[in-house]
């Protein structure tokens, strides 16, 4: 892969993170802010989903395994996920699209944010699927030697050191609330700081990620032991 097309296949994905993220500080923002980050978001959102395309198309083909069956279905929640965010963005607007929008909102409202904080935990699950190719892109972008066995390890501490900050994350968001439906009082503020509560996201999103990738590294690892065992079988 050459460097122009890792750049190529790095900076759509970049540009909805950075989007997501702002589309977040609704009380940093004003309104037409946030509507406008999140109305760039889903157009290159529908941009992304054209690219890939093909992969519409070969849902059906081919055989399913169970880390193919995983995958997919992970997907489609983020796609479903997506959809009911989109649904509601456009049913709770006040500025770009308020004349779609629907009287009596609050429930809308409500299911808006939830949709939101669910789709930075599968918008995580998104990227750890993906996880190698993410990497790689990035190797070749830095200019950085091709992964060997001390390079593995440094990435994996890395990792883990990542994951350990986003644990430490879930509380100054209040992440479990806002998952759950329940109403939270926790609100950032952001006339006391910006930045950490950027960092705090990122960091959230990266423990679906990992969490996604050495679980689909296990799936694949067992699955080639089963598959090795019936061959021995044979």
């Amino acid at each position: 892969m050459k460097q122009s097309t890792a750049i190529k296949r790095l900076a759509l994905p970049s540009a909805m993170l950075i989007f997501l993220l702002l589309s977040l500080a609704y009380w940093w923002l004003n309104n037409i802010s946030h509507e406008l980050f999140g109305s760039i978001l889903f157009a290159f959102l529908s941009w992304h989903i054209v690219s890939n395309r093909l992969w519409f198309k070969n849902i059906f083909k081919g055989r399913y395994n169970l880390r193919r069956s995983l995958s997919t279905l992970l997907h489609l929640l983020l796609i479903a996920n997506m959809t009911v965010l989109f649904v509601t963005s456009v049913a709770v607007s006040k500025s770009i699209f308020a004349f779609f929008a629907v009287s009596g909102t609050t429930t809308m409202q409500t299911i808006h944010l939830f949709s939101a904080y669910w789709v930075m935990i599968t918008v995580g699950i998104h990227v750890g699927l993906h996880w190698k190719r993410v990497i790689s892109g990035l190797c070749l972008l830095l200019k950085l030697p091709k992964p060997n066995m001390i390079s593995a390890w440094i990435l994996r501490l890395a990792a883990a050191f990542i994951f350990i900050l986003g644990i430490n994350s879930l509380t100054p968001i209040d992440i479990w609330n806002k998952l759950t439906f329940t109403y939270s009082l926790a609100f950032w503020d952001f006339t006391d700081s910006v930045s950490p509560f950027f960092g705090h996201w990122i960091a959230i999103i990266s423990l679906p990620a990992i969490a996604t990738h050495y679980a689909m590294l296990l799936i694949g690892k067992s699955s080639s032991l089963i598959a090795y065992s019936k061959q021995l079988r044979n």
